[in-house]
């Protein structure tokens, strides 16, 4: 008799997003171990203080909002009392104007005019970043989103508030000290039309969100759980679009961040802190982005979906298998990639 053969033991595997439809390799054959990040070298870009435009904050622009120590305080001669400010960003990429011009070229191309707004969101201290804050801090932090994106979304050529931070120079920070940013367009980007669309598809099919049902599946397994409290969670997700990265999420189902209370700025404050700090931990303080994904807020309804921020640690490169196809490559399995991150 023929001797019966094995089944090829697949070391890495290929997982299903239920929110982008995207399909991401987890290459766990590669043979990658959480502990090998913390030994890379990381690449920094350091500007002394005098040479800072955010240490002289007086070089940069009217600010919109400032903070000192919690509260808000007038923008008028705020140069020595601050700790949190909202300015314009000098090189935006959109510039305000009430008017949307539309161009069609060829009958094949069309142009919309860019209008929207540019801030920078700039803490004071010039050597931290925000896992380095206390609680206070970050939660001035999202204070100062919260208030913006309420302040911007009244303008009528606003449809999406994009609020993102690139921190290191591998993702894309042009300047060291701590700053995130705050920019408004009048379209929505197709991530996010693809991701609304897939989860107002499945609440129609079967009348729950899937966002929620992740959270609720994620509790009950445990293995994906990086940190938690009593109204915020993050996860590194089941299909993770690179190594280490995490979602914070409200436990339960809210569609607006902008809507937050300051209950829940304080708890998010707390979720956010300890996953950066154990995220520049465990991988010796990499670059890394994070990024908020909201409703719209272009006057429509979007009850259907639920906000959260992602982290993205800076760890590997998109090669041309990833350019090429749009399917990323992991080499830490999410699950082993939170459970080394709890235990920072």
């Amino acid at each position: 008799m023929a001797k019966e053969q094995k089944k090829p033991q697949f070391p890495s595997e290929l997982r299903f997003d239920l929110i982008s439809k995207d399909w991401v390799v987890i290459a766990t054959g590669r043979g990658k171990k959480p502990e090998m990040f913390k030994e890379a070298k990381r690449a920094k870009i350091t500007i002394p203080k005098k040479d800072c435009p955010f240490c002289n904050i007086e070089t940069q622009g009217n600010p919109s909002l400032v903070y000192y120590k919690g509260e808000k305080v007038k923008t008028e001669g705020f140069s020595k009392k601050w700790t949190t400010v909202v300015i314009p960003n000098k090189f935006p990429a959109f510039l305000p104007d009430s008017k949307i011009e539309t161009k069609i070229e060829g009958n094949l191309y069309q142009t919309i005019s860019a209008v929207g707004f540019c801030e920078l969101v700039v803490i004071k201290d010039h050597e931290k970043q925000l896992s380095d804050l206390e609680i206070m801090q970050v939660k001035e932090i999202f204070d100062a989103y919260q208030q913006r994106y309420l302040d911007l979304m009244k303008k009528s050529f606003v449809s999406y508030v994009s609020i993102f931070h690139n921190q290191g120079q591998e993702a894309g920070a042009s300047q060291p000290h701590s700053h995130s940013q705050i920019i408004t367009t009048p379209l929505i980007d197709v991530d996010l039309k693809r991701a609304l669309f897939n989860s107002k598809k499945y609440l129609r099919k079967t009348g729950k969100c899937v966002h929620c049902e992740m959270i609720n599946w994620d509790r009950k397994m445990k293995s994906r759980i990086v940190f938690e409290n009593n109204d915020f969670i993050a996860i590194c997700p089941f299909a993770s679009k690179s190594d280490f990265q995490t979602i914070v999420t409200p436990k339960k189902h809210l569609s607006n961040f902008e809507l937050i209370t300051e209950g829940e700025k304080w708890q998010l404050s707390e979720v956010f802190r300890e996953v950066l700090r154990k995220i520049c931990k465990a991988l010796n303080y990499p670059s890394y982005n994070f990024y908020l994904h909201t409703a719209p807020a272009d006057g429509k309804q979007y009850s259907y979906y639920h906000w959260h921020w992602t982290i993205l640690p800076k760890t590997s490169v998109w090669a041309g298998f990833e350019i090429g196809t749009r399917m990323e490559i992991s080499a830490i399995a999410p699950e082993k990639a939170a459970e080394y991150l709890r235990r920072q």
